[in-house]
This record gives structure tokens, C-alpha cells and sequence, in this order.
């Protein structure tokens, strides 16, 4: 009985992973970032299709590059990360509303944000909690560490 439970309990993980707002929990925490943990880019892709901006996001990809800081204004931590063969999406991560993410090229990563379009891919912003409350709180989470 307790092997069907784990089996149960499994494959609900598996089928959440398909949710782009869900991500996999070992012991009440998130797994770390894995290739099976990714999950769906299907509202991005569709999003850079469709040239639609403002919309709330989550997904995941590998860093391919890391890019300078923004110091203009407010201080932004700036990376592109590739989400298909064909599309690459810039970050600005609020660095007043959150942390350095300890990133490195090739790092998966999964993410919540907002999605701005761009002809080069996209840009995903609003990676932090809203500190007025007006606006749905974004993540990074890299290396098992949510960051927001």
C-alpha cells in the first residue's frame, strides 16, 4: 500500500510538472531545477508568436549569456536565457526588490515573470514580489533557491 501511494504520489508530481505555474516539491520544498523539472514555454512561444506583451509568465530555459548590469535607475541584474531552439529571452531581475542570483552560463533555471515582446525574443521582467501589492510577485529559481 505505501508503494502505491509513492507511485500515486509520483505521478501527480509528473503531471504538474505540464502546469506553468507548478513545480515539482520534495518535502514540501521545490527540487532543484533539472531537465525533467522544466516546465511548459507554451505561453511565451505563443506569446513572441502573436507579438502580445504584458502577460504573466512562468517557464524555464538554460543561461546562455550574462550581460553587464543595469545601474541605470533602478539597478536591474540582466541574462539572456535560451526556452526552445529558436528563442532566447531577456531577464531584468529588480535588484532593489531582490537578490543577486548567483548565476553561471549553462545554469537551467525555471521562472515566473512578466512577458514583454521583442522582435529579438522577449524580454521577462516583474521577477520579484510586488512590494505594494499591485502586481503579481515573480521567481527565479536556480540552484534550488527561489528568488524573488
Amino acid at each position: 500500500m505505501k508503494n502505491l501511494v509513492y507511485v500515486l504520489l509520483f505521478t501527480l508530481a509528473l503531471c504538474a510538472c505540464d502546469k506553468p505555474t507548478q513545480l515539482p516539491k520534495v518535502n514540501g520544498e521545490h527540487a532543484p531545477v533539472t531537465s525533467s523539472a522544466f516546465t511548459n514555454n507554451g505561453a511565451i512561444e505563443d506569446a513572441y508568436a502573436t507579438k502580445k506583451s504584458d502577460i504573466q509568465v512562468s517557464g524555464s530555459g538554460v543561461v546562455t549569456q550574462l550581460l553587464p548590469d543595469d545601474n541605470n535607475g533602478s539597478p536591474h541584474q540582466r541574462f539572456l536565457v535560451k526556452i526552445n531552439a529558436e528563442q532566447t529571452l531577456l531577464f531584468a531581475h529588480n535588484l532593489d526588490l531582490s537578490s543577486h542570483i548567483p548565476l553561471q552560463v549553462g545554469d537551467e533555471i525555471s521562472f515566473s515573470g512578466e512577458y514583454v515582446y521583442n522582435p529579438k525574443g522577449g524580454i521577462v521582467h516583474w521577477t520579484h514580489r510586488d512590494p505594494k501589492s499591485q502586481h503579481m510577485a515573480g521567481w527565479v529559481l536556480a540552484h534550488g533557491k527561489k528568488y524573488q
